[in-house]
């Protein structure tokens, strides 16, 4: 039983809360203004509580053979559930967490402190301007998870800033992207549209629920120059008590449609959620 005392901090982005599991003995909850943002067991830190870090999970187990060290750069660092998911399951990797937010990496760091032999370094910076001035092909996995109160970023979303994504990225790098939407996906499918302009192959992933429209819910994007063991990753998706399916090929070409990839003059945030959509209590 998790018997400690929940902190909440003030940071330059808003108010973050760090609350305990009572069920699991060193498991937290990093909550910002009330959003739910990232789940951690530090006893366990391969387990995966919510839904999508669970998909962007399977996808970072199939990217490459399992337990190959990767250079991975997170972009949006919460409580950083998932570089220490890749430091126990891809042991020797090498991480850098992109963080705006410079007061939330110091609470985390503090009450969650990362393992001695991880190889996670942080960054209080911008996650655009952080790319722009990262090495060319430094990288074999970016993952996007990034977040201004409960939106994407408007500047996080164009065909600029996917274009220096794919700078950073190695030739068989791979891009995933945590993005939320609702019916009729105007914004994912611009942002399928904007990824086509850079990466070849794309991969949906999203509970079926929100795929025929019944919820606003989180989508997982992956892209990248060679195509992904989307086999494998339907099996992992689908028996997951957390079930999703993983769209691909023509019937990704048909959901995109006649969307158009977005400029920077053009760019907005993800949609708005609807109240208690991620809300929590």
């Amino acid at each position: 039983m998790n018997d400690a005392i929940a902190v909440t901090r003030t940071t330059e982005h808003g108010t973050a809360k760090l609350m305990p599991d009572v069920d699991r003995e060193r498991a937290w909850l990093l909550t910002v203004d009330g959003a739910p943002q990232s789940y951690v067991d530090l006893d366990e830190p391969a387990h995966l509580e919510f839904e999508y870090t669970r998909r962007l999970g399977h996808v970072l187990d199939v990217v490459a053979e399992p337990g190959r060290a990767l250079d991975v750069v997170h972009l949006g660092g919460g409580a950083l559930t998932l570089p220490r998911y890749v430091a126990v399951t891809r042991p020797g990797s090498r991480q850098d967490v992109v963080e705006a937010d410079r007061g939330l990496l110091e609470l985390v760091s503090e009450h969650l402190p990362l393992p001695g032999d991880a190889n996670i370094a942080l960054h209080a910076a911008d996650a655009r301007g952080w790319l722009e001035h990262a090495p060319a092909a430094s990288a074999d996995v970016l993952l996007a998870d990034v977040f201004s109160g409960s939106r994407v970023p408007a500047h996080l979303t164009s065909v600029a800033y996917v274009s220096e994504a794919a700078r950073v990225l190695r030739g068989s790098g791979v891009y995933l992207a945590n993005l939320p939407d609702a019916a009729p996906f105007a914004f994912l499918r611009s942002q399928l549209a904007t990824l086509a302009t850079a990466f070849e192959e794309l991969v949906l992933i999203a509970e079926p629920g929100v795929l025929r429209g019944r919820r606003f819910g989180n989508a997982v994007l992956v892209a990248g120059h060679q195509p992904v063991d989307v086999a494998a990753l339907a099996r992992l998706t689908a028996a997951d008590v957390f079930s999703a399916r993983v769209e691909h090929g023509t019937r990704l070409k048909e959901f995109v449609g006649g969307a158009r990839a977005v400029r920077d003059e053009d760019a907005v945030p993800s949609p708005e959620p609807p109240d208690g959509a991620f809300g929590i209590g």
